[in-house]
């Protein structure tokens, strides 16, 4: 299954709009992803496309996180949701 590791950009960290941004895009893939701060076990991995679970997650701003996704056009998929977190969207 690949997986991308991203830095989250974002000054407030993964809340409100950058959560909101992400989880329209993570959505719109024909893809399942799930996301994980970094460190945590595979299973506790949440729905990417899921603005509480995003939310929930308690992302901060430098936090590291990881996403997988599984099925054709994964790799592109992830480079793409990646350049999402590592985009400061509240500048």
């Amino acid at each position: 299954m690949p997986e991308r590791t991203a830095t989250i950009a974002s000054r407030v960290g993964l809340h409100a709009r950058p959560a909101a941004i992400f989880a329209e895009a993570a959505g719109d893939l024909d893809l399942d992803v799930t996301i994980a701060r970094q460190g945590e076990p595979e299973d506790d991995a949440m729905d990417a496309a899921s603005i509480l679970s995003l939310m929930s997650l308690g992302a901060s701003h430098g936090d590291v996180v990881v996403l997988r996704a599984e099925g054709e056009g994964a790799d592109a998929a992830l480079d793409s949701l990646v350049k999402i977190l590592e985009t400061d969207h509240d500048a």
